[in-house]
């Protein structure tokens, strides 16, 4: 991207500067993230990227916040268990670059309140999956089970594990048929 400095807002710049990370993260992974190259790819100063984000972390900590965010929105609007996890995995799917850094602790700023606030709101989207279970004795340790099956095949999905076993079945029907065969009776977790 050949972009003049000068046709930049503030916010446009961000928004680019994340644009170029997602997509360097997508092909290369968080590990090859530089705000350097990003500037270059900008067409900016190369301490432009870290006005709006201080360091790689905060670029990071950004993408995360912005992952939660998306996550929680695409949660919303569906009680049902099932659907949710469906919604989880389409998450992974439509936004893998997301994805690889949110569950990263390491990468980002634990003690950032825009980041804590946007977990938050993601956590609340998947715990009310679970509240509505039946005959459920200890409702967290069900949510993570819950958590547990979307996670786990999202991340086996994004990682070419499961390409065999798919073949060329919609990731999201295969998941639907995943969890009817460990919870076929369950009346919440039936999809929508």
């Amino acid at each position: 991207m050949t972009t003049s400095r000068s046709t930049y807002h503030h916010g446009e710049l961000r928004q680019a500067v994340l644009a170029a990370a997602l997509d360097v993260i997508a092909t290369d992974g968080p590990g090859a993230l530089s705000l350097r190259d990003l500037a270059r790819r900008a067409g900016v100063s190369h301490a432009a990227p870290a006005h709006h984000f201080k360091d790689r972390t905060g670029l990071l900590t950004a993408i995360a916040t912005q992952g939660y965010e998306l996550l929680a929105a695409g949660l919303a609007g569906t009680a049902r268990l099932r659907e949710r996890g469906v919604r989880y995995v389409r998450f992974a799917v439509e936004h893998p670059a997301h994805f690889q850094v949110m569950f990263q602790p390491e990468l980002l700023r634990a003690d950032d309140a825009d980041l804590l606030a946007a977990k938050e709101r993601a956590s609340a989207e998947l715990r009310a999956g679970v509240a509505d279970l039946r005959d459920v004795p200890d409702a967290r340790t069900a949510g993570i089970a819950a958590w547990s099956l979307a996670h786990g095949f999202a991340t086996l999905l994004l990682t070419h594990n499961v390409d065999g076993a798919l073949g060329d079945r919609d990731p999201e029907e295969y998941f639907r048929s995943l969890t009817g065969l460990l919870f076929p009776q369950h009346p919440t977790t039936e999809g929508e």
